[in-house]
């Protein structure tokens, strides 16, 4: 919801736990609750920005105003709902179909059909072996300036400059190659070259739970 133009496909499981008639039911009962979902969404939008707009001092609001404002312009695209059964094989593969196909529509993603440079698929084949070597730690990160020199040490990336690297960081952010949070100050000179290590952080860190698991800790 606050990423703009975002494309989203549901996915419900476990359809070997429902009868045939139920997928159906299910299927449009998660739909209409998503539609209405956006509908309080959009009205809750509206109804913050008024607020703020009706304040008698709303020039100390402008940080929250612009905020919404760029929230309520960003567009949610709702895909139709796959069900599958992930004991099948089959059904695995018809999600791996569906996926690729909507990917491959243009009006869902104009960026299908863009041509990248060389220079791209250059970087972008060092970064994967700098990020499979040996001297590379479990963790993947790296400085953003140290990666570029590690990345002009190729003859062919030799004039590789940082503000290429960084358009190319972007790109290869948003495939999911790497992740770099550049809008995080703390954060904006790191890449994160092995993307599971991060899962794998989160999985341990942001789970059902937790205050009471470490509360039970003596």
């Amino acid at each position: 919801m606050r990423v703009p133009n975002s494309v989203v496909l549901p996915v419900g499981t476990h359809v070997d736990c429902c009868r045939e008639e139920e997928v159906e039911e299910k299927r449009h009962d998660i739909m209409a609750k998503i539609t209405a979902m956006l509908v309080e969404r959009k009205s809750n939008l509206a109804h913050f920005i008024s607020n703020l707009e009706d304040n008698e001092e709303p020039e100390f609001y402008v940080d929250q105003w612009e905020r919404l404002k760029e929230m309520e312009s960003c567009t949610l695209t709702i895909l139709n709902l796959v069900a599958v059964n992930c004991t099948e094989h089959r059904d695995i593969k018809k999600l791996e179909a569906t996926i690729l196909e909507h990917v491959k529509n243009e009006e869902l993603f104009p960026e299908v059909v863009r041509v990248l440079p060389p220079v791209y698929r250059q970087v972008e084949a060092a970064i994967v072996d700098i990020a499979q070597s040996e001297e590379m730690a479990d963790h993947g990160m790296m400085d953003l300036q140290y990666l570029l020199s590690k990345l002009s040490q190729c003859k062919h990336l030799a004039s590789l400059g940082r503000e290429l690297l960084q358009d190319i960081l972007r790109y290869l952010h948003r495939i999911g190659l790497v992740v770099w949070y550049e809008e995080i100050k703390h954060l904006e000179s790191t890449v994160f070259l092995q993307p599971t290590f991060l899962i794998t952080m989160f999985k341990l860190l942001v789970r059902y739970r937790l205050v009471q698991q470490l509360e039970s800790i003596s």
